[in-house]
């Protein structure tokens, strides 16, 4: 198993797209129309705010789930009882966001939603019709207007040594939406499990983007696109004392979405949410 790197320019790029997105559940793609400039200013500017005691003027609201969640609350993945070493802001377009980072972050969230339909849009395309006849609607429609999709800025703490025993900057775990977008980060770690359990170093080339199934579109799609087990590890030597900034998009569907004959987008989300206790 290997997940390969496609170049958007290329005509095959789809095609090429969807078959490693079927056999890895991850797709890196090159030459995509995101910005780089703009990602390494969004890191740039929230790496300053993430170490700064501004963030607690943003506290997290438990109902909305929007704001700043500091590394006391972070999550457990699920089945594991250590937590993550990180702290993150999850920001919609409704939600609270400093003023100074507003722009840059709704510039890339509509970019990066702009790109997302075209990739859903590949993935119907090259899914077999005995699967795509599942589908209740097009997955591009799926996120059509969505208030669920949502841009999380992860920052993975330098490592000091007192970190719990057994904990990492991110435990295995599988994403629960339909897909995730992500710039490479501006430090590695990202790591994906194959099907003989070994794991294997995402390739995190910086300018490149990594998008990945989650487990909705795994439900949709009746386990054709599987949702593949991904955590991301602690550094070692030198690069310990280096923090980690990372920016995926998580695609939800509207939540009235028929996903499967067992769950709608929202009773699907709420079942998740739980399972990792976080609601």
């Amino acid at each position: 198993m290997q997940v390969k790197t496609v170049d958007y320019l290329t005509p095959d790029c789809a095609q090429k797209f969807v078959e490693s997105l079927r056999t890895t559940g991850f797709g890196v793609i090159k030459n995509h129309p995101i910005s780089q400039t703009l990602v390494e200013s969004i890191y740039n500017n929230w790496y300053t705010f993430f170490v700064s005691d501004e963030k607690h003027q943003y506290r997290y609201n438990v109902d909305t789930q929007d704001g700043y969640f500091p590394s006391e609350v972070s999550e457990v993945a699920k089945g594991h009882m250590v937590k993550d070493i990180k702290e993150y802001y999850h920001i919609y377009p409704w939600g609270q966001i400093p003023a100074q980072l507003k722009a840059d972050a709704m510039s890339y969230y509509q970019m990066a939603n702009t790109l997302a339909t075209e990739l859903l849009s590949w993935v119907e395309a090259h899914t077999p019709a005995e699967i795509a006849q599942h589908y209740s609607m097009p997955l591009s429609k799926m996120i059509e207007s969505s208030r669920g999709t949502l841009l999380r800025v992860l920052h993975y703490p330098p490592l000091t040594g007192e970190e719990e025993p057994g904990a990492i900057r991110a435990a295995a775990h599988e994403d629960i939406n339909l897909l995730t977008i992500l710039p490479a980060a501006n430090e590695p770690g990202l790591q994906v499990k194959g099907s003989n359990g070994e794991w294997l170093d995402v390739p995190c080339d910086f300018g490149a983007l990594i998008i990945n199934t989650g487990d909705m579109l795994q439900e949709a799609s009746q386990g054709y696109f599987p949702s593949t087990t991904h955590r991301v590890i602690n550094p070692t030597g030198g690069r310990q004392d280096k923090s980690r900034i990372s920016l995926p998009l998580f695609l939800h569907p509207n939540p009235d979405v028929v996903l499967s004959e067992h769950y709608t987008a929202r009773e699907y989300l709420l079942e998740r949410l739980k399972e990792l206790g976080v609601i």
